[in-house]
């Protein structure tokens, strides 16, 4: 069932299952970091 008796099928759910896990800990970790770039923050711009 979904080809997980090929390894190459179950190697690539387990490397997509990974890479959610690592983007969900890298956005949760770095959601309120503040920007080191004053330019890039549109608040500070003035017009």
């Amino acid at each position: 069932m979904f080809g997980i008796d090929d390894p190459s099928i179950f190697f690539a759910y387990i490397l997509a299952l990974g890479c959610l896990i690592f983007s969900l800990w890298y956005g949760i970790t770095k959601w309120n970091e503040k920007d080191d770039d004053e330019n890039s923050n549109h608040k500070n711009k003035k017009k």
